[in-house]
C-alpha cells in the first residue's frame, strides 16, 4: 500500500499539560486538561484537536459521496463531538457524535449521504468497532 500523506506531531512537557506541536510548524499549541476532569483549561486538548480533526475529514467525505451521487450540499457542515467516559476497568474510552447538516437536501437523501461517508471516511474507518459514533442528519 502507497503511503498518501503522512503527519507528525510532538508531545512534550506533561502530555495533556504539555505541548504538541507539528513538524511542519503548522501546528503549536498550549495544551491543558480540561476544568471538567480537573485542570486549568487554559489550552487546547487531544479530545479538541480529535473532534476538529474528525469533523474536518467527515466533511471531505461527505462531498466526495455528494458529488460521486451529483448531489448538490451547498452550505453543507459537519460538528463532531468527542466525550471521554471512564471504560468500567480503570481506563478510559471515547465516544463521537457527528452531526450532519444539508440544506434543502430530503432526509432521507442526507441520512444516505451521511452514512456513505461513514464507509469511506478515514476516521470512521480507524475508530469502527473501537468506539461508539453515533452519525445524525440534523436541521441546525
Amino acid at each position: 500500500m502507497s503511503v498518501l500523506y503522512t503527519a507528525e506531531a510532538l508531545s512534550t512537557g506533561a502530555g495533556r499539560d504539555g505541548r504538541v506541536a507539528t513538524s511542519d510548524g503548522r501546528l503549536d499549541l498550549q495544551m491543558a486538561v480540561p476544568q471538567e476532569m480537573g485542570g486549568s483549561g487554559d489550552g487546547a486538548n487531544p479530545e479538541l484537536l480529535f473532534a476538529a480533526g474528525y469533523a474536518a475529514c467527515f466533511h471531505s467525505a461527505l462531498q466526495a459521496v455528494a458529488r460521486q451521487r451529483k448531489e448538490p450540499i451547498e452550505g453543507s457542515s459537519v460538528g463532531a463531538r468527542v466525550q471521554i467516559l471512564p471504560n468500567g476497568e480503570g481506563g478510559f474510552q471515547l465516544a463521537a457524535l457527528l452531526e450532519v447538516v444539508l440544506p434543502g437536501v430530503e432526509p432521507e437523501t442526507a441520512q444516505s449521504l451521511a452514512d456513505a461517508a461513514h464507509e469511506v471516511c478515514p476516521y470512521s474507518n480507524a475508530t469502527r468497532g473501537n468506539i461508539e459514533v453515533d452519525v445524525r442528519v440534523s436541521d441546525d
